[in-house]
């Protein structure tokens, strides 16, 4: 197994494949790297080298009980880049990996990073406030929390319908694709996908949006119920200085994996420019 050992001692686990111009994944919480199947073997065929990590906290990285915060996991992704010494790589984040994205090239990309791309993202920031008033209540992320820390099996399990779409009207539901959700889920750490919770909905990315001038694609599933697509990608797209914004009408939050012949294209389109 392909690991480094960052600076406090975790061991970050990754996947590198192939050659040619380096496509950088970040997942989204709870899951690891293989969330990004589709991704990396589509875009391995089409001639580019594919690197995915877990997450500290997640999959076969250490399970860790401390550094679960966004500039934690920036800075483990900035050791991995020099490891790897990748440069005009182009940065792919679903989810909370979106944020860890855009944190990632505000504090570290310069010189490294080429374009980035946000799907399905959290930033902004997802938590209601006083400066963000049609955000998500932080009454659903404290139930987010005791869900996790009690019943996560079961809570992973249920989570998959909404993350998928599949209590819409005419979902076709695959068994496989909600298995391979829990499981991902269920190899990370307790304690770390308790911490995230707080890390991908009350982090304000709000600078770093505003603070890169690289092209960033944004993509977002209108239907996205995990992640509502007015406080998110609308927002972010407003702050970004060379942004590019697709959605998808009825896609869900999930949609690199349900949609994924869709997403690639436009993946491969961005990529190309």
């Amino acid at each position: 197994m392909s690991k480094i050992t960052v600076k406090d001692g975790t061991e970050i686990y990754y996947k590198d494949w192939g050659t040619g111009q380096p496509l950088v994944f970040h997942h989204g919480w709870p899951l690891s790297a293989d969330d990004w199947d589709a991704q990396m073997f589509f875009f391995l065929e089409q001639g580019y080298r594919v690197i995915a990590h877990d997450r500290r906290g997640h999959g076969r990285s250490s399970q860790t009980a401390t550094g679960n915060e966004m500039d934690t996991y920036a800075a483990d992704v900035a050791e991995l880049v020099e490891a790897l010494d990748l440069k005009g790589a182009i940065h792919i984040g679903h989810s909370t990996g979106g944020g860890e994205v855009i944190r990632y090239a505000a504090k570290y990309g310069k010189g490294r990073i080429a374009k980035a791309v946000l799907i399905s993202a959290v930033p902004p920031v997802m938590v209601q406030s006083e400066s963000n008033p049609d955000g998500v209540p932080i009454a659903v992320f404290d139930e987010i929390r005791e869900s996790t820390a009690t019943q996560r099996n079961q809570f992973y399990q249920d989570l998959t319908i909404p993350f998928y779409g599949y209590n819409r009207e005419g979902a076709k539901i695959s068994q496989g694709i909600r298995d391979n959700w829990w499981r991902q889920g269920m190899m990370g750490g307790i304690k770390a996908h308790y911490d995230c919770v707080k890390a991908f909905s009350e982090t304000d990315f709000t600078e770093d949006l505003k603070s890169v001038d690289i092209p960033v694609l944004v993509l977002h599933g209108e239907d996205d119920q995990i992640v509502p697509f007015a406080n998110s990608a609308l927002k972010s797209i407003k702050h970004l200085k060379n942004g590019k914004l697709i959605s998808y009408p009825g896609f869900p939050h999930g949609m690199p994996t349900t949609e994924a012949a869709t997403i690639n294209k436009d993946l491969l389109a961005f990529i190309k420019e």
